[in-house]
């Protein structure tokens, strides 16, 4: 096999070839991969942006997150939780569960190593990945990344005119910076409702924007998991009459939703969830305070003005500060080149359960739009997949004598 083509205007790179995997992203998904991979003896090179592994959670999650499902439904493969752990792990917890999970399988990330381009190149036959101070060339590449690398910040008319601080949920850690404040709180999904739960419990007063349809259903049915209810009834019944069922219980629960400005939408939870990735919102006690008055339910913004917001009703209202609880999305197009194997909106073209694999080497895990448990399940095929070619390619040998490692001058 002839060299391999140089970047033209690319600053000279150290180049580090990889025996085994490249994985960018050292979040669950990425250490999953990476822990499954060794377990068939599989080395991998994991690639994190930040300084920490999960960085999401330990950098741009708020202090009180606790898991929303039980702990059963969260954990990687191979590693259970602590037998001492709560059912539902806060987020102290489960970041001490990820670093322990780190340490037991000896995953140790190259951190500050922001990927800036991934491509295959078609002479050599090998995935590029470059950083700003090395070119990393791997025969596989799996993209840890997920579906919430990058905060969402919707453009409002007259935002540049507020007085006061605006935050994505991603900055936000307490209530407590927030008490006796008025506190526009654009969003009303699980983030939405639980750091409007936060903010009442300091003494704030927030406004929740709802423009949407949500399912609100409640955390436990009859002092069960309700997804672990839901994950039951899927194994015998059809997925429409196990919405029926949830949307039952949720009423006998919680009430009527839409007395409170929550409308339902009309297609079911978890056919919803399946087909969009919308989570339905698990209630942890933000309802009981829609339903006291203390978190009010306002319709959507029309434009931000210097003292507060006007709303699609007409109504203008005064805000000390706006927190934006608007979600995350992939940041895959903006790195990967030359791949057709991801949508304009980084998630992979092919539907769950088969968007784990694509063409030349490249996988995907964290991509299902079914947390934690998706994660688990394609670093357990990708680890398959790969370690077959390891051993019928007889990669533990390869040679990379065409790709000549040469030193930043």
């Amino acid at each position: 096999m002839g060299s391999c083509k140089e970047e033209e205007n690319q600053p000279p790179l150290e180049r580090v070839p990889v025996k085994g995997a490249v994985i960018i992203g050292a979040g669950p998904s990425g250490l999953a991969a990476s822990a499954c991979l060794s377990k068939h003896g599989v080395p991998s090179t994991i690639l994190e942006k930040s300084n920490c592994i999960a960085s999401l959670w330990q950098d741009k999650t708020y202090d009180r997150l606790k898991l929303h499902l039980p702990k059963q439904f969260c954990e990687l493969p191979l590693q259970s939780f602590p037998e001492n752990f709560p059912k539902y792990p806060t987020k102290q917890q489960f970041i001490s569960y990820m670093e322990s999970y780190a340490k037991h399988f000896s995953i140790k990330p190259k951190f500050n190593q922001a990927v800036q381009r991934a491509s295959f190149d078609k002479i050599c036959g090998f995935w590029r990945v470059q950083t700003q101070d090395s070119m990393y060339i791997c025969r596989w590449l799996i993209v840890a990344t997920g579906e919430n690398a990058e905060p969402v910040i919707p453009q409002i008319l007259g935002m540049k005119k507020f007085h006061g601080p605006m935050v994505h949920t991603s900055e936000y850690k307490s209530g407590s910076a927030y008490r006796n404040q008025r506190v526009l709180v654009v969003g009303c999904g699980n983030s939405g409702m639980e750091v409007s739960l936060d903010l009442c419990r300091h003494n704030a007063s927030p406004h929740m924007v709802v423009r949407n349809t949500v399912h609100v259903l409640p955390r436990e049915m009859l002092g069960l998991s309700t997804f672990g209810i839901a994950m039951a009834l899927l194994k015998w019944l059809p997925l429409r009459l196990v919405d029926m069922f949830l949307l039952l219980m949720a009423n006998f629960t919680l009430g009527n939703t839409e007395k409170l400005g929550l409308r339902r939408p009309k297609t079911g939870p978890i056919e919803l969830k399946n087909a969009t990735g919308k989570t339905p919102v698990l209630d942890v006690g933000a309802l009981s305070q829609i339903k006291s008055g203390k978190i009010k339910v306002i319709g959507g913004v029309r434009e931000i003005t210097r003292d507060g917001a006007k709303f699609v009703d007409g109504q203008e209202k005064e805000f000390d500060s706006i927190i934006f609880a608007t979600g995350y999305k992939s940041n895959v197009p903006t790195w990967l080149k030359n791949c057709d194997f991801f949508t304009k909106e980084g998630m992979p073209k092919t539907p769950f359960p088969n968007g784990w694999k694509g063409d030349n080497g490249l996988y995907t895990v964290g991509f299902t739009r079914r947390g934690l448990l998706g994660t688990g399940s394609d670093a357990v095929k990708i680890a398959q997949d790969i370690a077959a070619q390891w051993t019928t390619k007889d990669c533990k040998t390869t040679c990379y004598s065409h790709i000549v490692p040469r030193r930043k001058s």
